[in-house]
This record gives C-alpha cells, structure tokens and sequence, in this order.
C-alpha cells in the first residue's frame, strides 16, 4: 500500500469515514481538505446499480456545467467547407480534415476533445484504434458527431463534460476547481447529478444510486448522501 503523505493523513482526519454527508456540507468539506498547491480538480464519483455487460445498461452522454470546470479544452474539429469556417468562428483550436488525421497517426495530440461532421466520421474512423483508447472518438451520443459544429464548440468551451459508467459501473465527473465558491460547484453538482438520476435504464434492478463521493486531486474522498440531492427537487 503506497505511504501517504502528512498533509493528506492530517486532511483524512477532517472526514468521517462513517458519516455520509449532504452534498453541500460535503463538497465544503472536500475543498476544506485539498492538500496541493496548484489549483485541484474537484470530481463526482457515482458508482451505480448497473450490468454494463448489458447494451441498455450503458449509460454514456455529455452535460454542459452551470458554471464550467475551470479549464479550457481545446478542441479539434474535422470537417468540410462552410462548417469549416462555422467551427473557427465559434472558437476551435483546429480545423480541418486529412492533415490533422496524418497528424494524429504521427503522434499529435495537443488537444482535448474532437468534434467530427458525420461526412468526416469514415476518414476519422481510419484513426480510431488511436482514439478510442484515449477516449477521445466522437460519438454522436455526447454531441461530437454532429453538422451543428457551432454549437458543439461553444458547448465545450462553456464547460461541456462528457460521462460514462466504466465496466464497474462507475461514473467519474469533473465539476470545477478548488478555487470555486461551494455554492458554483454545488450547482454543478447538482446539475450532473440530476442527469445521472435521469439516465437509470428501465432494466436495472435494485439501488440505482449505490454510493456517490465527491474528492479533490490527490484529496481525501468525502461520501455523499444521495437522498440529500434528490430531496432538493420540487
């Protein structure tokens, strides 16, 4: 078991590791304990009463942030023509099509997220082994695939964070930085978590939401009250 360090067993004993708490208190307290010297990355972690094994089980999609994350991703977008000019006019980093998949298989990968035409998606396709591993393929699911590359762009740019349950059925999520006030990554909480709650599959059994937690980098995690969420809904 790796040896932690002073500042982060100090930060520990802040947390009860019996108690769960409500999301507010919670995301308080995981700002509270943040033991690095740069800006940290504060993350949702959702672990979820789902068979992935199963294709109506797979729970995939993007949610634009209230307030973003607090990092600005750049993005790559392949396309042709007018949607070329469309996509540098709502801010992408990159633009184009062949020269960039060449790029790519030669090791380039100073961006974030691609978003693709679906008239590209076939030349995309010759990259996708690369991809995909990454995370990085688009999918028409979280918005990438798309015609409307403007509004996919300006999406991105403006805190769009895409989720997906991993084999455990765990979904991991940003929702902004240490820095942020509570009540800003509250309301992202808030926002994620609403649309995890909506995405449960008609085929899963049981608990749905089994355990949430909320952690900063290299932080403490902090367990959640999930009903403390749901019960903020009218």
């Amino acid at each position: 078991m790796a040896k932690r360090g002073k500042k982060f067993v100090e930060a520990q004993k802040l947390v009860d590791k019996t108690q769960t708490y409500e999301y507010k208190e919670a995301i308080e307290l995981a700002k509270k304990t943040s033991t690095t010297n740069f800006d940290a990355t504060v993350e949702v972690a959702f672990r979820l009463g789902i068979d992935t094994r199963k294709n109506d089980q797979q729970i995939r999609g993007a949610v634009v942030l209230p307030n973003g994350t607090g990092k600005t991703q750049k993005v790559l977008v392949f396309a042709k023509g007018e949607k070329l000019k469309e996509a540098e006019a709502a801010g992408a980093d990159y633009v184009g099509d062949a020269e960039y998949i060449t790029k790519i298989q030669q090791g380039w990968f100073d961006f974030d997220v691609i978003v693709a035409t679906p008239d590209m998606m076939g030349e995309v396709g010759k990259i996708g082994r690369v991809l995909g591993p990454k995370g990085l393929m688009p999918n028409p699911k979280t918005g990438t695939v798309t015609f409307d590359v403007a509004k996919a762009v300006e999406e991105i740019k403006a805190g769009k964070v895409e989720y997906r349950a991993d084999k455990a059925g765990i979904v991991h999520a940003p929702i902004g930085k240490a820095s942020f006030d509570a009540d800003k990554l509250a309301e992202n909480f808030e926002t994620i978590f609403d649309v995890i709650l909506k995405a449960k599959p008609a085929s899963a059994k049981g608990a749905f939401m089994k355990s949430v937690y909320v952690t900063t980098t290299m932080g403490p995690a902090v367990k959640i009250d999930p009903s403390s969420a749901v019960s903020k809904e009218k």
